[in-house]
């Protein structure tokens, strides 16, 4: 039996339209996983057009690689910090501007006015506050007494990066505020009736609402912070076409020993192959962060299923 006409009419509007999509997945999403997981089980280098087929001697050799598992280390460290961080401080900023407080506008704007400022400026802005004998935070140190610290060029360079990632919290607000409003009234009207305080009610009916949001916001979090690259870029003493083999310990992130194994090594099979080892690994971490949702994350249902 035939589908009917209009819906044969419908089908053919609908593949229509996604076709863009489609083509724009293919060409460059899928085209280029595939073409460097094939890259990384060669010897593809900068030097040679020809490459032979290594097998997984790459990814071999990356569980050797001392370097590699410091600067994956460094960045999970990184990403623990700043992902609940920004998380909860978006949140807290979000309930606070929620208020009716007088010139509320005005704190909701200043809040978020530093996650729009362009990334190079906002770097440029830390290198200098940070700087050994001209910046700022080393002044306010030397008046407690304070020995002067070399915040860019050594280990102290993770905690200006995690300073800079934290300076973008607006975002995080600006997402949580918005959930914050699409709680339905009713509820805390409900609560109220039956005597719950503010505490219960944001723990009880607040929190567990909004909480799909937060998962969102986590999920985006753990991806953007395992892939940080242009601030430690920016960042590093000589940067904009720097030798990136001389960047500072603390900011040696996991992308940064991609850029020099594809860029100053010209090892395009080996740099495939850790870019894949990134990918699967923030997989993995996206997979647990839906793992746990299950038990945190509420979800509203209507009778029959979807959402009400």
């Amino acid at each position: 039996m035939s589908a009917p006409a209009g819906t044969a009419r419908k089908s053919r509007v609908f593949y229509v339209f996604v076709l863009p999509w489609v083509i724009g997945f293919l060409t460059l999403t899928a085209f280029p996983l595939a073409y460097a997981f094939w890259l990384s089980l060669t010897s593809a280098d900068v030097l040679s057009q020809d490459s032979d087929f290594v097998g997984a001697a790459n990814y071999t050799e990356l569980l050797h690689d001392a370097r590699a598992g410091e600067a994956f280390a460094r960045t999970a460290l990184f990403t623990l910090a700043t992902v609940p961080a920004s998380v909860l401080g978006g949140l807290l900023l979000a309930v606070l501007v929620q208020r009716p407080l007088p010139g509320r506008a005005f704190y909701r704007a200043a809040f978020f006015l530093p996650s729009v400022v362009p990334p190079v400026a906002t770097a440029i802005a830390f290198k200098a506050l940070f700087a050994r004998d001209t910046g700022a935070v080393n002044g306010v140190l030397g008046l407690a007494g304070a020995e002067a610290v070399t915040w860019t060029e050594g280990p102290h360079m993770t905690a200006v990066l995690v300073c800079l990632a934290l300076w973008g919290v607006g975002s995080f607000m600006t997402i949580s505020l918005a959930a914050l409003q699409d709680v339905p009234r009713d509820l805390f009207d409900a609560a109220l009736v039956d005597g719950a305080g503010a505490l219960r009610t944001f723990t009880a009916v607040t929190l567990p609402l909004i909480s799909p949001v937060l998962l969102f916001q986590a999920v985006t979090g753990v991806t953007a912070g395992l892939q940080t690259f242009l601030p430690a870029l920016l960042l590093a003493p000589g940067s904009g076409g720097g030798d990136l083999t001389t960047m500072p310990q603390g900011g040696y992130f996991f992308m940064i020993h991609v850029y020099v194994a594809y860029f100053a090594e010209g090892r395009f099979g080996y740099a495939s192959a850790l870019l894949w080892v990134l990918f699967l690994l923030t997989l993995a971490c996206t997979g647990v962060l839906f793992r746990l949702s299950r038990r945190f994350v509420f979800t509203l249902v209507g009778p029959g299923g979807g959402r009400p």
